[in-house]
């Protein structure tokens, strides 16, 4: 079996790009705030399975990705981009990119100060760390139906991720040197292509994962019903996301 990372979660390419290629297909206006530029020399740390840093490619940068988990990152070489097979938590660089990018992948580490001083580190002087990742109250009424699933089964509840505050990063990155130029909290209702059941398959993995599958089917099955709020007749599952999207400068 592959070993989770400390967030506890184990990453299928193939169940990503089923159920939640909308994520990298959103990137456009995080994207856009980077505004990479031909010949820069860009970091994409936790690429996941290479879409959008595809499109970093685009831009006519040298572009490498980050990713650690082997499925993943093995995706993203398929697509003939370079990729460091490690955790963020560790060093990346030093004053070796023009700009660290990130999308949808900070709230994953669970050491976030450490990451951000490692993109401090590897980033040139005047280099941009731009990223986009959950916020304050992103997914939080998946996260509490998972809880009360779990709850009322007498098993531990995770907390596998950080959706920090405006304020709360602002000063992480100040504290780690970095000239904040924007950080914004932006609620973004997202519909879910394959529903609430291929979210959860795809993104539940630090809660259910270490259950029996039939307690685990169970726990996922209780939290979609508990969920049923979140289903439009109309337009389907849409999750309560909430996006934090920032840009600091390396002095």
């Amino acid at each position: 079996m592959t070993e989770a990372p400390a967030a506890g979660q184990v990453w299928s390419a193939r169940d990503y790009a089923e159920n939640a290629d909308f994520v990298p297909a959103l990137g456009a206006d995080v994207l856009a705030l980077l505004d990479p530029q031909p010949g820069e020399r860009i970091l994409d740390v936790g690429c996941g399975n290479g879409t959008l840093t595809a499109r970093l490619v685009e831009s006519g940068a040298t572009v490498t990705g980050l990713e650690p988990d082997p499925d993943l990152a093995a995706a993203t070489r398929a697509r003939s981009i370079q990729v460091l097979s490690q955790d963020a938590h560790e060093p990346f660089g030093e004053a070796t990119y023009d700009a660290v990018f990130s999308n949808a992948a900070l709230h994953w580490m669970r050491n976030p100060e450490r990451v951000i001083a490692n993109a401090h580190r590897a980033l040139r002087p005047g280099g941009r760390f731009v990223a986009e990742q959950g916020g304050f109250g992103n997914v939080a009424s998946i996260s509490v139906a998972i809880s009360a699933a779990l709850e009322a089964r007498d098993l531990p509840i995770a907390e596998p991720w950080d959706f920090p505050s405006p304020m709360l990063q602002r000063k992480r990155l100040e504290a780690a040197g970095f000239t904040v130029v924007s950080v914004d909290l932006i609620p973004r209702p997202t519909p879910l292509p394959t529903g609430m059941e291929g979210w959860l398959k795809t993104f539940a993995g630090p809660f259910v994962g270490s259950l029996d599958p039939a307690l685990a089917d169970d726990v996922l099955a209780d939290t979609t019903r508990r969920l049923a709020p979140l289903h439009d007749p109309e337009e389907g599952w849409v999750a309560d996301y909430v996006r934090l999207r920032f840009h600091a400068i390396r002095p």
